[in-house]
């Protein structure tokens, strides 16, 4: 593959994001191998803490996917976690997207039920 067409496609599916949660990051890391395994990606544990890998056969002009998300747990005050995604992919970056509005979603359930208690 001609380098220039694959980094145009790198930057074209290029999916960024951060977000918050209060779920801790074993939580969060847990949840997001099980969503990606769901949807056919490979996803485990890497050897650096609190961080997952997330890899895929062909998508588009790219030979391969792959993707990151990282988990820091007391990111501006006790209890918060830093979640970070990273990937490449015409189907991989919008299955991040779909991941960060679950993580979103299970976020507020828990504040909700813990502010019902």
């Amino acid at each position: 593959m001609d380098p220039v067409a694959f980094n145009e496609e790198l930057q074209r599916t290029a999916f960024q994001k951060k977000a918050v949660s209060k779920i801790p990051p074993d939580g969060v890391l847990d949840m997001a191998v099980e969503f990606f395994k769901e949807r056919g990606y490979r996803a485990a544990r890497t050897g650096r803490p609190n961080q997952i890998f997330v890899m895929g056969g062909r998508e588009g002009g790219l030979p391969r996917v792959t993707g990151e998300i990282a988990a820091r747990a007391n990111v501006g005050k006790p209890g918060t976690t830093l979640v970070t995604l990273d990937a490449a992919g015409e189907r991989l970056g919008p299955a991040m997207q779909e991941f960060l509005d679950y993580l979103r979603a299970e976020n507020k359930r828990l504040r909700a039920a813990a502010q019902e208690s």
